[in-house]
């Protein structure tokens, strides 16, 4: 596979890396298509938690958020500062006892640097030591001035403590964690969903095998009629019944057939073997699990309501989005408050017609101070009032949508448990009811032999054995099925497979 060269648009939107990896991919040989892959349910599992390309994209998405909390934390970095420059001024003066006016050309180059840091309290700090040399024509020595500052403002009222300042990085971190959870969601719900096609081929395979014995039997029944016909056994027009049950047996072999391969690639595409080179969609799945009956019973359903209501990762991201609205309202609240920050300068200067000298001077009795409030107060605050209200009634909102979610998820604990049970109960039924069959097709058969059945009474029966067989076989991947969406629904799945990490605990609702 290429890209074409002549595609800016798409080539301008792909790495080198994948690039390269995407113009290395090559058609598969013949030597790929036809070979077959043996695999356990279980690893299925972890071939697909390795391999898929969904999940390998997913998996970026904590890493990423985790990038958001760094650029938060940076914000209290402390941070270096300088400044070079130079100007140059020319002035003219008029006095009244000259005629000609007075010149004065001053130059000056100034140099500083300084190190600035906000603290988390709402504190921001800066000192710096900054040198200006001044020259002037009217003046014969050069002059230095050095200059060692520091400069405090604290905010007093608005903006003041960590617990404000440091929302943005909570917020972050909580975020991050929240995409944790979304990650451990989307796995739980691949295995499900891994689970599920597995079986689903295995039923599609187990019926391809039935629609494939049940057409050699229309088929040789077909010969046995024709043999029947011409040693004057049986009448003529017989035949048209044994030809049509051959037909339709070999219309649903053909659709087995395509459902069967459809299901192939499905299963495929999650497992993604190999890593997701061409040659993989020629491979043959041979699944090494039966859909038996578990052994044991089930726990009450109360067990998998509580369990759902711990483990479930929606009910953790709700949490996180209490909390974030809850880091909202202290936000808004402290918005809502004046600004009054108090700010102090303190300088200690040195001058001279020398550099050195200039910063022996600092110790000398020049120096500068300034301390004072500054304050500012819309009147009326209705705006952050509003934003106050607004973030309070969302924190609300916040804490009903975790009761609905914790309703829901018992909800649906509830209701895939009863499926459980369903499913599980009609496994004994539909065997029961594919033994009767077998036992009506005998009786039909040796019916049809004595010349007291027809051959469509005969088609009909074997029909219904057929629906039987595939019911019985549905029935026990239904119930492997319904416990894979129970254990899902209850937040389990992976743990039931002995997958516990990198995924996150749940949160606690404290």
């Amino acid at each position: 596979m290429s890209i074409p060269e002549d595609d800016a648009f798409v080539s301008a939107y792909l790495t080198p890396a994948f690039h390269e990896e995407l113009q290395a991919v090559e058609t598969p040989d013949a030597a790929d298509v036809g070979e077959a892959l043996e695999i356990s349910i279980e690893e299925a599992v972890f071939l697909a938690l390795q391999n898929n390309r969904s999940l390998r994209a997913q998996k970026l998405q904590p890493l990423i958020a985790g990038t958001f909390a760094e650029i938060e934390r940076a914000r209290f970095d402390a941070g270096l500062y300088g400044e070079i420059s130079a100007s140059r001024e020319r002035t003219e003066r008029f006095p009244d006892e000259l005629d000609e006016p007075i010149t004065d050309l001053r130059e000056s180059q100034r140099t500083s640097i300084g190190i600035q840091q906000t603290l988390p309290t709402g504190t921001e700090i800066d000192a710096g030591l900054s040198h200006q040399l001044t020259e002037s024509d009217r003046v014969e020595q050069s002059q230095h001035r050095v200059r060692a500052g520091l400069s405090l403002t604290q905010a007093l009222m608005q903006g003041r403590g960590s617990d404000v300042n440091l929302i943005q990085l909570q917020r972050a971190r909580l975020n991050e964690r929240a995409s944790q959870y979304e990650f451990r969601a989307f796995a739980e719900a691949l295995t499900a969903e891994v689970e599920t096609a597995y079986w689903d081929h295995v039923l599609a395979k187990r019926e391809l095998e039935i629609f494939e014995a049940s057409t050699q039997l229309a088929r040789r029944q077909l010969e046995a009629m024709r043999e029947r016909i011409e040693l004057g056994q049986t009448a003529g027009v017989d035949i048209n019944a044994a030809e049509a049950e051959v037909a339709l047996r070999q219309q649903a072999l053909i659709d087995a057939r395509s459902t069967a391969d459809t299901l192939r690639l499905r299963l495929i595409r999650l497992l993604n073997p190999g890593g997701g080179s061409a040659g993989i969609w020629g491979l043959e799945i041979e699944t090494l699990d039966e859909p038996s009956m578990p052994e044991g019973e089930l726990d009450p359903v109360t067990h998998h309501a509580r369990a759902a209501l711990r483990w479930r990762p929606e009910i953790s991201e709700a949490r996180l989005r209490l909390a974030r609205r809850e880091l909202e309202v202290v936000h808004t609240r402290n918005g809502a408050l004046p600004k009054l920050d108090f700010f102090m300068t303190l300088g200690k200067t040195g001058f001279s017609d020398s550099f050195g000298q200039s910063v022996s001077n600092l110790d000398g009795d020049g120096y500068d101070a300034t301390i004072g409030l500054r304050g500012d107060l819309p009147l009326g605050n209705r705006e952050n009032r509003a934003r106050l209200l607004q973030s309070e009634l969302d924190l609300e909102e916040a804490e009903e949508s975790i009761f609905n979610l914790v309703q829901l998820v018992e909800l649906d604990v509830r209701s895939a448990y009863n499926e459980v049970l369903r499913a599980r109960e009609q496994i004994q039924a539909s065997a029961v009811t594919r033994q009767f069959q077998e036992r009506l097709l005998e009786t039909e058969t040796e019916k049809f032999t004595t010349g007291l059945a027809t051959a469509l009474d005969v088609a009909q029966v074997q029909r219904d054995l057929l629906n039987s067989q595939i019911a019985e076989v549905k029935a026990a991947v239904d119930y492997r099925k319904a416990l894979v969406a129970l254990y899902r629904l209850e937040g389990t799945l992976l743990r039931r497979r002995g997958i516990a990490e990198p995924f996150p605990e749940p949160l606690s609702p404290e």
